[in-house]
């Protein structure tokens, strides 16, 4: 997205018109038509100001991302019972096939062992409980997943 995009789906998520942003923000109508259009691009000043007035950081200002912020915005609201009911292994086996294939190839059973001896591990040094240690372990895997990605040590 590019900052006027970004600019318009902040002002549309807070609800607000261009007029009442430029009441607030004392410019007119046509300056704040002319920012979400990248024609022009307000000074650090007024970023400031949209920023705190969408009630957003400057930084989530130049760099909203509408989709990341709904997918957000869903994880939050979706409540256990509703979680409980999505089979997250088929949903995302559309996306990513290997998840529904290595059932058939892998020797779950050796793994298996091997994580609940970490996510035991977790939960007495740490005194996490069940799901929490789930959680760290399935951080801690991404987070490692991450850096052989980027190459990272």
């Amino acid at each position: 997205m590019n900052l006027g995009s970004n600019l318009f789906h902040a002002r549309k998520k807070r609800g607000l018109s261009q007029e009442e942003v430029a009441e607030k923000l004392g410019v007119s109508r046509q300056k704040i038509s002319k920012w979400e259009a990248n024609e022009t691009l307000p000074d650090v000043c007024q970023s400031k100001k949209m920023a705190v007035l969408y009630n957003i950081s400057p930084d989530e200002l130049t760099g909203f991302d509408v989709r990341l912020n709904e997918i957000q915005e869903i994880i939050e609201k979706t409540d256990e019972k509703v979680e409980e009911k999505v089979d997250w292994t088929s949903a995302w086996g559309k996306k990513y096939p290997v998840l529904i294939r290595y059932q058939r190839e892998v020797d779950i059973t050796d793994y298996a062992r091997r994580i609940d001896g970490m996510l035991d591990e977790l939960k007495r040094e740490y005194r996490y409980s069940e799901q929490d240690a789930m959680l760290v372990l399935k951080d801690i895997l991404y987070q490692t997943w991450k850096k052989r990605k980027t190459g990272a040590k």
